[in-house]
């Protein structure tokens, strides 16, 4: 531990992934709908994939999203890093915007049955305040986005109903 005290604990292994918000002009989202075996159901989630031995997460975003989506973005912005569960694994996601994406699909990965859902960002917001999105990576992006969204004057808004100002 931090202060030279021993302890055992488990600890999930995983590569670093991408997660991707990829939006249309119109501000629709790109969404996958895949089964996940843990939860037992299908989940809504932005498309997102581990990063191969050799490849940058930029690259892997790419590759995901024309995998997962049939997109190619030509703008990718990083947005942010973060762990996904911190307390047991060690996996750290890079989560990327996709804008101005062309049609360009890949192969998908045989493992996987995923439904492509467009939402616009308002519902989208909408869908994570109901408890319809609750896959973390795809929270966090979105409401990235949503803070975006609003610029400065909403970010201090936000930061004044949090006492911050």
């Amino acid at each position: 531990m931090a202060d030279g005290r021993r302890t055992q604990r488990e600890v999930v292994e995983h590569p670093d992934a991408v997660v991707i918000l990829a939006i249309r002009d119109n501000g629709d989202i790109a969404f996958v709908r895949q089964w996940r075996h843990p939860t037992g159901r299908p989940l809504l989630e932005l498309p997102a994939g581990r990063v191969d031995p050799g490849e940058s997460p930029e690259q892997t975003a790419r590759r995901e999203l024309r995998e997962e989506v049939g997109l190619d973005p030509a703008r990718l912005d990083y947005a942010r890093g973060f762990f996904v569960a911190p307390g047991f694994a060690d996996e750290f996601l890079h989560g990327f915007i996709a804008r101005d994406c062309v049609e360009s699909p890949l192969e998908a990965d045989e493992d996987e049955e995923l439904i492509v859902e467009w939402k616009p960002l308002g519902e989208a917001i909408d869908l994570v305040e109901a408890g319809e999105i609750i896959d973390a990576k795809s929270v966090i992006l979105i409401q990235y986005l949503a803070l975006e969204a609003v610029g400065p004057l909403g970010r201090k808004i936000v930061r004044h109903y949090r006492g911050q100002e």
